[in-house]
């Protein structure tokens, strides 16, 4: 009976093995991967979004400012005739 019993718990620790090493380790190794690489990702992001607003102020800085509309008179209108 002990050799049952020892066989068996065998078994058991050959089937944990093979479980913890097989499935949680590599599943613990990519979660980690993936979030560092989502963490890379938003830093990027956030990058892209600081240089694409300091653009946008120096552009806003190095343009000049826009003149007001100028006043439409009569004489910028050409008569309009109809041609038969």
């Amino acid at each position: 009976m002990n050799i049952f019993k020892l066989i068996g718990e065998l078994v058991v620790i050959y089937i944990l093995y093979k479980v913890i090493f097989s499935f949680i380790i590599p599943l613990y190794k990519a979660a980690t991967q993936m979030k560092s690489k989502m963490t890379d990702m938003q830093q990027r992001m956030q990058q892209q979004q600081q240089a694409q607003a300091e653009q946008q102020r120096q552009q806003n800085q190095n343009s000049p400012l826009e003149k007001p509309a100028a006043k439409i008179t009569k004489e910028d209108y050409i008569d309009y005739e109809e041609v038969k």
